[in-house]
């Protein structure tokens, strides 16, 4: 469902905060979504702007779950299945009725009149935090990922493009040949265009055909370029990222610390497209919405890895983890040297991960009460822990040494914390974790 349409669902069901008061988008407003708890709200009346202000519809999994319609437990399969069978979407005729998202089309740019939200005081500039960006690679074909835009002019941001991934090198290509690379930023997006973009796709895969299996996902063709964007879209801005350059950050990032000023791209809008009445959409930097969105499409990554050196029932990356850097394997044990290779597969499925513990198929990898109990009973630092050193890792790790121009790198650990099947000193009925039989306590009141 789209998002207006899940915004509804959510008012009907009472799961809906709305707040009719004025709030202003310098802080104010993002410190009421934190105060909120990060509940989905909609803000009706944000410094004065036409636009209607939504947050915290994906903070948690049983939201996610909710807008695909699946249960909480079919979330990492069902990723997994999209990933696997990509669905072309349909394209939405030029001719005929209007998509959704071009409703209303403002060729006369003014960024200024859109809610855009400063977060700290520290920040560099007012920010978008939930765009998708569409671009096209001219050899790989199109492109969405997640890009936070900072605002620095009525119609320019500046992007931050991560070395490496998709969209830097397609801009590249673009600086290698003197042009600019066509844009489209897509903000109020359905959880499974959210969750799509998040996913780091095989290449030559398009994200938009995985959200399509995940969810009915029409596309249309943009306005000024030949681009194709989510035509449920609350709000398209078509550009382009140009040759120039300017500061970009602070910002506060998934590890609730300051990202550095870089120098980062310009990006120009030529126009705006939006739903009338539109909703624009935005997630706390840092806090579970950003967390969530990062690390469950990865989430799959790790489990087809570990998948092919041992049963793997289930991965969480944790929110205590930034849902980047830590992560619970969950397998079905058959033998004792399964859980190092399977930390071994989960660094090779996720390579931003830092710390992993694998547990037992008892153990309920998104309860960290559990984990940490599993670790106390069954984990042995002289002989079931593994350090690799100076490993590939994350730029958003402080902690990380970070070489100019080269890949961050720090040191990384497995925990095995699984009930060991063939040592005599410890039998497994050592570890039979017991419960209390359930009861209806209505009975008893």
């Amino acid at each position: 469902m789209n998002l207006r349409t899940f915004i509804a669902k959510l008012e009907k069901e009472g799961k809906l905060q709305k707040i009719p008061k004025p709030v202003s988008q310098d802080l104010e407003a993002a410190a009421v979504i934190n105060g909120l708890g990060e509940q989905p709200v909609i803000f009706e009346n944000v410094s004065s702007k036409r636009y209607r202000v939504a947050a915290g519809l994906v903070s948690s999994r049983e939201l996610v779950a909710e807008a695909l319609g699946i249960p909480v437990q079919k979330i990492l399969p069902t990723l997994s299945k999209a990933i696997d069978n990509p669905k072309k979407p349909k394209l939405l005729a030029q001719k005929g009725a209007v998509a959704p998202c071009q409703e209303v089309v403002e060729e006369k740019v003014d960024l200024d009149s859109l809610p855009l939200l400063r977060y700290f005081p520290s920040d560099g500039g007012r920010y978008v935090t939930s765009a998708v960006a569409i671009i096209r690679d001219p050899d790989s074909g199109p492109n969405a990922c997640f890009h936070r835009l900072m605002q620095i002019g009525k119609n320019t941001f500046t992007a931050r493009l991560v070395e490496g991934r998709h969209t830097h090198a397609a801009y590249q290509k673009a600086l290698a040949k003197g042009k600019e690379l066509e844009v489209a930023f897509c903000i109020g997006n359905s959880t499974a265009v959210m969750l799509a973009a998040a996913i780091s796709a095989p290449t030559g895969v398009d994200e938009m055909a995985i959200a399509n299996t995940l969810d009915d996902t029409p596309m249309v063709k943009c306005k000024t370029n030949d681009l194709l964007v989510p035509a449920e879209s609350e709000i398209i801005l078509e550009g382009r990222i140009t040759l120039k350059d300017a500061d970009e950050g602070p910002f506060v990032d998934l590890t609730e610390t300051n990202d550095i000023i870089r120098k980062q791209p310009i990006v120009e809008i030529d126009c705006i497209t939006r739903r009338k009445n539109p909703v624009y959409q935005t997630l706390l930097p840092g806090m579970t919405e950003h967390k969530l969105l990062m690390g469950m499409p990865r989430e799959p990554t790790i489990y087809r890895e570990v998948s092919k050196v041992c049963e793997c029932k289930d991965v969480a990356l944790t929110l205590g983890g930034c849902s980047w850097f830590h992560g619970v394997v969950q397998i079905k044990k058959k033998s004792d040297d399964e859980p190092k290779k399977a930390i071994d597969a989960a660094f090779r499925g996720h390579g931003s991960l830092k710390h992993c513990v694998i547990v037992d198929d008892d153990i309920d990898i998104c309860n960290p009460q559990q984990v940490e109990w599993a670790i106390a009973t069954r984990f042995r630092a002289d002989s079931r822990l593994y350090v690799f050193k100076d490993q590939p890792s994350s730029s958003l790790d402080p902690i990380a040494d970070k070489p100019p121009g080269q890949k961050a790198r720090v040191a990384k650990m497995g925990l095995d914390a699984t009930i060991p099947l063939s040592d005599p000193k410890h039998p497994a009925s050592k570890f039979k974790r017991h419960d209390y039989r359930k009861i209806d306590i209505g009975k008893f009141k």
